[in-house]
């Protein structure tokens, strides 16, 4: 499956490479008087760069091009590689995705698209795809192994391991996608296995929060090799003492950086790199892509150019891309041009050798729609959040939100019974959490309460829920959560803030109910608007709406909502 990166090259073609290399003919781009950052030494040289269509073929010399870039007083380092990101969680297409994210030096991405594979099946899959043969930036695909995450929700489609087969030679695959059911994993389950089993000469990637120990040994004997999910730097340094690659996110919600910043120096940095997983266009125009995790973590005292090296050389070895990462003679031309390094200010781009430009993003075919009536759940009223209490029962588990984490606690509080069941406590920040079965197969409604997002009216929708992307919607008031779960039905899908008895603020994501057909700066304008409409409920989460969707996902710890009602992640199984 590590199949030879490069673009198929003629003896001509190869023939000018070797000559332009040389000096001996004109390469067709020069990046001139540029200080070149040895990822692997630290050193930083001047020099030209020449390039050949999308191939670098000389440095350390003085060389003639048909298009020259002037290089003074900017640094060259390798094109940035996101090693595990969710493109679906930008809110915007691929293609729009490739226009937002490209600009900050980001040459590669290596997605899971299982957030639409969850909805639409294979039909998401072959989607994305068709989409990442036509970004400018290298969009590769590792398979989604767990649709859906768990049998404990509802999700619009399954794929087994002969759903998966027919697209596991695409030039654009890597492997295996995170491997979430890590009791699956550890349990032998058939079906995890068949999937473990066609991909052991390829690329597994890992998802196992906070295992350790002899199951963690177990876990890694199935041939997974990375994971995004450590959240301290003692879990991430007992998982690269068993060989596995850490990948530091830094996401909307989920925020490691700072935690496990140490783990990153001269000894590891061959065995780390950096990825995102979930970031929303609005947190990318504000703060950045990858580079704002570079030059965080530059500020917070990692050795510049190992921080650099996570950021390529390692990320492409780890998964595989043997082409990349490395500013030299033979290797893929994707450069990104800084203004400092130690901020890492991207002046300019080259992506496999083409200066990155507007223009250049106009040279693409578009890619039509998928998904676009995947809303099917019924409208529901305000009796549809009632939550009858037990007999003798008004204590009752709680989901405890905290920001920049996509675990939730189990919490617990005493809440007041009325003919219309158990009442939020809005004093103790204790409000209703609901999840909707939306892909029109059983109706399900799973109702419980949640704390941390401080919210004293109104309600917050989001048909965004990871994994199977039900309508989650949280609540003060059971009449706002209808209407903004009725405005989500009728959007196809998308985020809704509803106070009294209106909606305030929404943004319509019809394909799939995951992405927008506007521009990222559309995007990022309606989520201002939604952002102030939250904080009028007075949410205190910086990040509301990804929040929301977390709330859904039952493979992360520790309790968690699906629409078959509340799940416990510890015990693998609902709260009784």
């Amino acid at each position: 499956m590590h199949k030879n990166q490069n673009s198929p090259v003629s003896p001509e073609n190869l023939t000018r490479m070797i000559m332009a290399g040389q000096g001996k003919a004109p390469a067709d781009l020069v990046i001139r008087n540029v200080g070149l950052l040895d990822v692997i030494t630290g050193a930083v040289t001047t020099t030209d760069i020449a390039i050949v269509g999308d191939r670098i073929v000389g440095t350390h010399g003085s060389y003639e091009g048909k298009q020259v870039i002037d290089g003074s007083g900017r640094f060259a380092v390798p094109g940035f590689i996101d090693t595990h990101l969710h493109i679906e969680s930008s809110l915007v297409t691929p293609l729009e995705f490739d226009r937002c994210v490209l600009p900050h030096g980001v040459t590669t991405v290596i997605c899971d698209p299982h957030e639409i594979a969850n909805v639409l099946g294979a039909e998401g899959i072959t989607y994305f795809l068709d989409s990442a043969e036509r970004t400018i930036m290298d969009v590769r695909v590792n398979l989604s192994s767990c649709v859906p995450a768990t049998g404990f929700e509802t999700a619009g489609a399954q794929l087994e391991i002969d759903d998966l087969l027919p697209f596991r030679d695409h030039p654009k695959v890597i492997g295996l996608a995170e491997m979430m059911n890590f009791p699956g994993v550890l349990n032998a389950d058939p079906g995890i296995l068949a999937k473990l089993v066609a991909f052991q000469d390829g690329h597994i990637d890992g998802h196992a929060p906070l295992l350790l120990g002899t199951a963690l040994n177990g876990y890694l004997a199935a041939g997974i090799r990375t994971d995004h999910e450590a959240t301290s730097a003692v879990e991430a340094r007992e998982k690269l003492a068993k060989g596995m690659a850490i990948l530091i996110r830094e996401g909307s919600v989920s925020k490691d950086l700072k935690a496990l910043a140490e783990i990153l120096d001269e000894n590891t940095s061959s065995f780390v790199a950096l990825c995102t997983d979930d970031r929303n266009p609005l947190d990318i125009a504000e703060e950045g892509h990858l580079d704002s995790s570079i030059r965080r973590l530059i500020a917070m005292g990692r050795p510049l150019h190992h921080v650099y090296r996570a950021a390529s050389h390692s990320a492409a070895r780890i998964f595989g891309l043997r082409d990349r990462g490395l500013i030299g003679p033979g290797w893929r031309a994707d450069i990104a041009l800084l203004d400092n390094l130690e901020t890492c200010q991207v002046s300019d781009v080259i992506s496999a050798g083409r200066l990155v430009t507007a223009d250049l993003f106009e040279t693409r075919e578009e890619v039509a729609p998928v998904g676009l009536s995947s809303m099917k759940a019924t409208p529901v009223n305000a009796e549809a959040f009632i939550t009858a209490p037990k007999p003798g029962q008004n204590r009752v588990p709680v989901i405890g939100v905290k920001p920049g984490l996509i675990l939730t606690f189990r919490e617990e509080a005493t809440l007041a019974a009325t003919a219309d069941g158990l009442q939020p406590d809005l004093a103790a920040d204790v409000i209703k959490v609901a999840v909707i079965e939306r892909h029109g197969k059983n109706g399900n409604i799973g109702r419980s309460f949640v704390t941390g997002f401080g919210l004293k009216r109104g309600a917050i929708a989001s048909s965004v829920g990871h994994d199977s992307h039900n309508i989650t919607v949280v609540g003060a008031e059971d009449g706002d959560m209808a209407v903004a779960v009725n405005r989500l039905i009728e959007l196809g899908g998308g985020f809704v803030v509803a106070e009294g008895g209106k909606v305030t603020a929404e943004l319509a994501l019809p394909i799939a109910g995951l992405m927008s057909t506007k521009s990222f700066e559309a995007v990022a304008h309606d989520l201002h608007i939604l952002r102030d409409a939250a904080k009028a409920l007075d949410c205190v989460l910086p990040e509301p709406f990804l929040q929301v969707a977390f709330l859904a996902l039952p493979v992360i710890p520790h309790l968690k909502m699906t629409d078959r009602g509340l799940f416990d992640v510890d015990k693998f199984d609902f709260v009784s």
